[in-house]
């Protein structure tokens, strides 16, 4: 019934014509839109009950799937599968009841700023400068490809304030935008998702807007990751479905030589790959899920791996879908160089498949 009140709501409410109205604008989001999807209840799913939420992470991951599906523009991801999970992990129980609380009402909008220019998801490359300063902290440094910090309320921050790799990480909270700190929008292939370059110019903040205890942040930090990942692999999983759906209705309805395409082996093969990508896809993303919000032994070993799989399909039913659709699928008024930009971001967002690949092998101890 989720689903397909999802499903429903979207098609009306986020529909392509929608999606590039939204890629066109300043802020490629939509307070009306925004407001829609709170009064529906989704900004609370996986949120306690003690902070305003309802329902599970399952539940969200079934709704981020078919965000997916319609390319959803927004802070929707970067708040619920980024910003929320590092609060859960992380976030002292003030910070909790403020920025939970505001989020599962839908009155606030969060991120996560991870990467840096490197861009890499490990902890050795975090390099933005957290220093005691006053009885609180003072930032310095820059974010990059910070996912819609444009219209961030709140900002968890990644920064080392001692030593190297994963020792000596600090986790903070910024709240709104504190003198020294800018925002600049980046120029991306995926326009359906603004990411930004964040600057920290001598930024002070409270005591207070550490998240956990300083210096010992990665431990929370890479769970919270963990939840990240398996709700970035529903929503790959739902644009994957729809690339299969998109191309097998091309495929039945588009002639050539008197026949339709799709009895051609060239094509037909090509969907079969589509759908076993697809269904593998979703077990392993659904697993993955499940295996996060059960805390089951194998959560990081089900999370990469879920990765480094949906991140390849994706990227390869994408591709394959324009190659279903022949020279139209290479039009920018055709949607599916949407869905194909849309993988390809995905597929380096919270590492690529080689990155996970390696974590998996690290996991089995090989």
């Amino acid at each position: 019934m989720l689903r397909r009140s999802a499903r429903e709501f979207l098609a009306k409410e986020c529909n392509p014509k929608v999606v590039r109205r939204l890629m066109e604008s300043e802020d490629g989001y939509d307070e009306a839109l925004w407001k829609k999807i709170a009064d529906l209840g989704w900004t609370a799913l996986g949120i306690p009950e003690q902070y305003g939420g309802v329902g599970t992470f399952l539940d969200l991951v079934v709704v981020l799937e078919e965000a997916g599906r319609a390319l959803l523009p927004g802070p929707f991801f970067s708040t619920m599968g980024l910003a929320v999970p590092a609060l859960l992990e992380a976030g002292t129980e003030a910070q909790k009841k403020e920025a939970l609380g505001a989020i599962a009402q839908g009155s606030a909008r969060a991120t996560l700023a991870f990467t840096e220019p490197p861009g890499r998801w490990d902890a050795d490359s975090i390099a933005l400068k957290a220093t005691q300063s006053g009885g609180g902290w003072r930032l310095d440094g820059v974010k990059t490809f910070v996912p819609d910090a444009h219209t961030a309320d709140y900002m968890a921050v990644v920064a080392r304030s001692r030593g190297e790799g994963e020792e000596g990480l600090t986790l903070f909270l910024v709240k709104g935008r504190p003198k020294g700190m800018t925002v600049r929008p980046l120029e991306t292939m995926d326009m359906t998702r603004r990411w930004c370059e964040v600057r920290f110019d001598g930024v002070q903040l409270d005591a207070d807007a550490v998240m956990g205890a300083p210096d010992k942040a990665w431990p929370a930090l890479k769970r919270s990751l963990e939840w990240a990942t398996a709700a970035l692999c529903a929503e790959m999983v739902g644009g994957v479905q729809k690339v299969l759906e998109t191309s097998t209705e091309y495929a039945k309805t588009r002639h050539q030589f008197g026949k339709p395409i799709g009895i051609y082996q060239a094509v037909s093969h090509k969907i079969a790959d589509m759908l076993v990508l697809s269904e593998s896809g979703r077990s392993a993303t659904y697993y993955a899920a499940w295996a996060v919000e059960a805390d089951a032994p194998d959560r990081s070993l089900a999370a990469s791996m879920a990765k480094a799989y949906v991140s390849d399909a994706y990227r390869k039913v994408a591709g394959d879908g324009i190659q279903v659709h022949g020279g139209i699928g290479f039009t920018w008024e055709h949607d599916m160089h949407l869905y194909f930009k849309r993988a390809k971001s995905s597929e380096v967002t919270l590492g690529d498949a080689t990155y996970h690949r390696e974590l998996v092998a690290q996991a089995l101890d090989l």
